[in-house]
């Protein structure tokens, strides 16, 4: 995937986030996730500068001892743009890394991968906080299509938006019950 792919998917949550970005929802649960809308904005933006750092130091064996703390009085729209500046932070990074590089995610994982965690965490987790807000959304099937593609290559056939909530455990599909457990497959 490219840093094109995670422009596209932030995009898309922002331009379904940001208007609710004034709503008083943010602190209510995301979803069916324990944390709040507000916390898992936050995380979003955690995973994407966890995800270059990883690139950027490249380490074989687990992730660099560091989190991205967003500090508790930044209201949601503040939020997002941490979300947007993360996810360029993530881009820069892999563009600027060798294609040959690899760094850990659960095994060797390329410049190229690390995006489609990135864009996995952005479009999931939009869904996630756009539910808390009461808001019907759900991926672009492009960049789903994609996301599963690189990360979920048993996926079933259907709808790609609706393919990707089921693999990360958001729902049901079809007769295939909602998913206790997920790993997306990042290793190239």
């Amino acid at each position: 995937m490219s840093p094109q792919d995670l422009a596209s998917a932030v995009a898309a949550v922002i331009e379904v986030l940001g208007p609710q970005a004034a709503a008083a929802g943010w602190s209510s649960a995301a979803g069916d996730l324990e944390w709040s809308c507000w916390e898992t904005a936050a995380h979003v933006a955690h995973d994407l500068t966890a995800y270059a750092l990883q690139v950027v130091a490249s380490p074989q064996d687990g992730y660099l001892p560091v989190d991205l703390a967003v500090r508790a009085d930044v209201p949601p729209s503040e939020l997002l743009v941490v979300i947007e500046s993360t996810a360029r932070l993530l881009s820069t990074t892999a563009v600027a890394t060798p294609a040959t590089s690899r760094a850990w995610h659960w095994g060797p994982t390329d410049p190229g991968g690390f995006i489609a965690l990135g864009c996995n965490e952005v479009l999931v987790h939009g869904y996630d906080i756009a539910r808390g807000l009461g808001v019907d959304w759900r991926p672009p099937a492009p960049l789903a299509a994609a996301v599963l593609a690189r990360l979920f290559p048993d996926a079933p056939e259907g709808d790609a938006g609706e393919v990707l909530l089921w693999c990360t455990g958001r729902l049901s599909l079809g007769a295939r019950p909602r998913r206790a457990s997920w790993v997306p497959i990042a290793a190239s």
